[in-house]
């Protein structure tokens, strides 16, 4: 997402983007996540570019059922819409099928199961071969970590319609260090029943790794210019997260970095969990990929864990 939609336009840059798609299953990471809305329809294209002449290599993963408009994002589950869809993503991303294809929202205006059961006849049309549904919800309320046992229960409401109809494979919700409310229930759901669960935003959308300056700002296109999380003053409220991150990085060597210790941690939360951070430079990736090698121990784990709570400007 962060290559095409969302994140600081005039950093966005098509060459050095392909670079670090390339970079990225030059170091074994696989799994490419994109969704038709980013850009929109920009970012499928790009990885298409790279799955051209290397599609062996990757997992596709690409999601349906959001529309963007000027100043606003709408949703559409209606089935024939999907199915277009589907056939547009198969041709901007250059492959005869998408290995996950994921609902990024369920349409109010359309029940679920309908949507769900166009999606299954892609699989059975040989087009997708696995299922994926996106959370619903946002972040928790005040309270941070300590509101977030009820946040996804309209998710798995969701879920417990759609294995009704077809298999879902896989789950993708936010889940990081300052973003723990999926460990409450839809992770175990997930973990009892088989089910992938993709950990989107596991480095805090930039904020975990330590790079970010409190009081810098960000350009008016980038979400974090409204994010309740990324205020100067939250952000440095928030500072003892990462300084904590900086102390277990510390003690596994000089050249671990904070965001390694980020993406160890999501790592560590299952066999079943899979981190998908977002960059678009080949340094970050590289970055990134070095953190599947660090073994965080029982005592690091403790640590991290009594970390305090992320706050948002409506603490």
């Amino acid at each position: 997402m962060p290559m095409s939609w969302a994140y600081s336009a005039s950093r966005q840059r098509g060459a050095e983007s392909l670079r670090a798609v390339h970079r990225a299953l030059d170091l074994g990471s696989t799994l490419l996540d994109t969704a038709d809305m980013y850009g929109p329809f920009t970012n499928e294209l790009l990885v298409g570019r790279a799955l051209k002449e290397r599609r062996s290599e990757a997992f596709v993963s690409t999601k349906v059922g959001l529309l963007v408009g000027e100043q606003h994002i709408v949703a559409n589950g209606r089935p024939g819409y999907v199915k277009r869809a589907c056939d547009a993503s198969l041709r901007r991303l250059q492959t005869d099928v998408i290995d996950l294809y994921q609902l990024h929202r369920a349409d109010p205006e359309v029940p679920v199961e309908e949507t769900w059961g166009a999606m299954a006849e892609l699989v059975r049309a040989g087009k997708v071969r696995a299922l994926g549904l996106c959370a619903v919800g946002a972040r928790g309320g005040r309270g941070g970590r300590r509101s977030g046992a009820r946040l996804h229960d309209g998710t798995i409401r969701q879920l417990e319609r759609v294995q009704q109809v077809f298999p879902v494979s896989a789950v993708q919700a936010e889940l990081s260090v300052w973003s723990p409310e999926a460990l409450e229930s839809l992770l175990p759901w997930c973990e009892t029943r088989g089910v992938g669960f993709l950990a989107a935003m596991p480095l805090g959308n930039g904020f975990l790794t330590g790079t970010l300056v409190p009081g810098e700002g960000f350009e008016p296109d980038d979400v974090r210019a409204r994010h309740p999380r990324f205020t100067a003053e939250m952000m440095a409220a928030n500072q003892p997260i990462v300084a904590g991150l900086r102390r277990t990085a510390g003690r596994h060597g000089e050249h671990v970095t904070p965001a390694q210790v980020a993406l160890a941690w999501v790592l560590a939360q299952g066999r079943h969990v899979i981190p998908v951070p977002g960059t678009k430079r080949e340094r970050w990736v590289t970055e990134n990929a070095g953190a599947a090698a660090l073994r965080l121990t029982p005592p690091d784990l403790a640590e991290l864990g009594r970390l305090p709570a992320a706050r948002g400007s409506w603490d």
